[in-house]
């Protein structure tokens, strides 16, 4: 299996820690973010990862140089502007179609989260549902939620800031879950992308859930995960991840 960790971004909400590199390479317990990320990848099976590189992309690169790859195959897609999920994605599509007649879904990772998802399991739940995309989801307070219907397919979202709702697929019962930054993909979804330049992967999924296609949510509830985007959350990961190894 295949994967794709998205670490291009500024890191802005870690500032001051990412003015002198990107956030991927600040560590939580001794570990870079990449490095638990592409371990986390690895124990699932996944052997090829492309990595798109942005802010400080040459550390990045240096970075996985001097650690082997950590084993892996790893490319890198440099972005010279941000591209956002989407066109981040768009852009290292062709990692993902190499080998023609390719149907195997892949992974797609925020370098920024940390989590026990299991993702063998997460894949495995995509193909048997035969999803276009799966999103790990939980129940928990957040600043925008996915709305699903008691199947768990995507039909709109809604932003907790204002309460403005989106729906592209009716349903007379919405459940509000919390998306985690994670997805599996089925290639065939690359084909079907016709925006360009710097949008949103999540527009993307709105978008083809209106047209009929089956996004799904995972129900990840019953795994540790935290967004790493700010400072404080890294001091709560650090004393997480002692406490789990008490344990």
């Amino acid at each position: 299996m295949k994967a794709m960790v998205l670490a291009a971004g500024l890191g802005t909400r870690l500032r001051p820690l990412t003015n002198d590199r990107p956030k991927a390479l600040v560590e939580v317990g001794g570990k870079t973010l990449l490095e638990i990320t592409l371990d986390r990848l690895r124990e699932s099976g996944v052997r090829e990862v492309i990595v798109n590189v942005h802010h400080f992309a040459d550390l990045m690169i240096d970075y996985l140089g001097k650690h082997n790859n950590f084993g892996m195959r790893i490319e890198i897609s440099r972005e010279d502007i941000l591209l956002d999920t989407g066109g981040g994605l768009k852009k290292a599509a062709w990692f993902f179609l190499e080998n023609s007649g390719a149907d195997e879904p892949f992974i797609l990772h925020n370098v920024d989260v940390i989590s026990t998802i299991d993702l063998y399991s997460m894949a495995q739940f995509h193909v048997e549902h035969q999803a276009l995309a799966t999103l790990a989801v939980q129940q928990r307070q957040t600043s925008r939620y996915m709305l699903f219907d008691d199947q768990l397919q995507l039909c709109g979202r809604r932003s907790a800031k204002d309460d403005k709702t989106e729906i592209v697929r009716h349903s007379s019962q919405l459940q509000p879950l919390a998306f985690s930054g994670i997805h599996v993909i089925s290639p065939r979804l690359l084909s079907m992308m016709t925006q360009e330049g710097v949008f949103s992967i999540i527009d993307t999924y709105l978008r083809f859930a209106n047209q009929g296609e089956k996004i799904l949510g995972f129900r990840a509830d019953e795994y540790y995960w935290r967004d790493l985007g700010k400072p404080e959350s890294l001091t709560q990961a650090e004393q997480d991840l002692k406490q789990r190894s008490r344990e």
